[in-house]
């Protein structure tokens, strides 16, 4: 979606360092892109694909970002995705944003990259660059990276800091890593933990990551694990079906013991109430997130719907703002509809999920 003009300067330092003995680490030269909703204050916009945002850079680096610059990547430029993080309209095309049009997957340019990570997934994919970052709040890094055929990872919330990311859901949001290889993506997990303290999540991960996440990569890492099948998110393809089929296989041959057909209770049942909290989370967080910004003359959720409106046929060619507005009608988080949602995901997809399942 925009290249970064400095990249080339950033780039011939880092040369100068590595010929004078100085190697920051394993990142240090390595090309990366972000997520355009990832703030950098340099010289490129951050736009999370909207129109609306186009106008100056962010006044500072997301804390992750600083982390990454500090290892010494070479940022490259930021990647297209679906505007807001798919966090617009409820017929929305995963890759499509005003700003950068429709993002394609690289192994077929008529088929969906996913979302909303999708410029992420796809560059890495295409060798644009080495490693990717991207966001997820529901499934926005892991859809792209099977899509788009690289591995994501979504880290545990909080381990990586989420101050100066566009949000939804502070309760769910996180960046991380996408590149081609396991490997890849754990060189990147561990230069970007850090403790931040105006992400009060990130202050929790304290003693708890680690800065160096490669040293665990182990070709026989599935020996004696064992893993769950959940069937009943199966059966929509029988070609899909067959692939999972062969992997359970291939999991087994590794030395993994396969536990079939196992159900996790509640799961059904928490996406109203999950849908519920990013509506009010989204409102929330984006509101305060908008007030940090300045020069672009958008200010709240309420100045974006508006801009929508007056700039209808360049924002919303295709698809409205549906979730935009059902959002703005959201109370503060102090109501009670949006506590006690958030207390049902919580508990069925904690104690009465995963937990009971496991």
């Amino acid at each position: 979606i925009e290249v970064n003009p400095d990249a080339i300067n950033i780039a011939e330092k880092l040369d100068e360092e590595r010929a004078a003995g100085q190697v920051r680490g394993p990142l240090h030269g390595i090309p990366v892109m972000i997520k355009d909703n990832i703030d950098t204050g340099d010289k490129m916009m951050t736009t999370a694909g909207s129109l609306a945002l186009v106008g100056p850079p962010a006044a500072k680096d997301a804390f992750i970002v600083e982390k990454l610059r500090n290892a010494g990547a070479v940022l490259l430029g930021k990647t297209n995705l679906s505007e807001w993080a798919n966090f617009r309209s409820e017929r929305s095309s995963s890759g499509w944003s005003g700003r950068g049009r429709q993002c394609r997957n690289p192994y077929a340019m008529d088929r969906n990259p996913c979302g909303s990570s999708s410029g992420s997934g796809a560059a890495v994919s295409a060798n644009l660059c080495a490693i990717t970052i991207g966001t997820e709040t529901n499934g926005s890094i892991v859809c792209p990276a099977n899509a788009n055929g690289v591995v994501g990872i979504k880290p545990t919330v909080g381990l990586w800091s989420r101050s100066g990311i566009i949000p939804i859901s502070h309760t769910q949001d996180t960046a991380g890593p996408m590149a081609r290889t396991v490997a890849d993506a754990t060189a990147l997990l561990g230069p970007l933990c850090g403790i931040d303290e105006t992400d009060s999540r990130s202050i929790t991960s304290d003693g708890h990551f680690q800065l160096d996440y490669t040293r665990f990569l182990d070709p026989n890492g599935l020996r004696g694990k064992r893993i769950g099948i959940w069937r009943a998110t199966m059966g929509f393809h029988e070609k899909v079906d067959e692939v999972l089929e062969k992997s359970f296989d291939l999991m087994r041959s590794a030395g993994a013991e396969i536990i079939d057909k196992v159900d996790i209770t509640g799961h059904h049942q928490t996406g109203g109430a999950g849908y519920q909290v990013m509506l009010y989370e989204f409102k929330h967080g984006l509101n305060q997130y908008l007030a940090s910004r300045t020069g672009i003359g958008i200010g709240s959720l309420q100045d974006l719907i508006e801009f929508n409106k007056a700039n209808r046929d360049r924002s919303m060619p295709y698809f409205g703002q549906e979730r935009l507005l059902l959002a703005q009608e959201k109370g503060n988080l102090d109501t009670l509809e949006y506590r006690e949602s958030l207390e049902k995901v919580v508990r069925l997809s904690r104690e009465e999920g995963i937990d009971q399942t496991l």
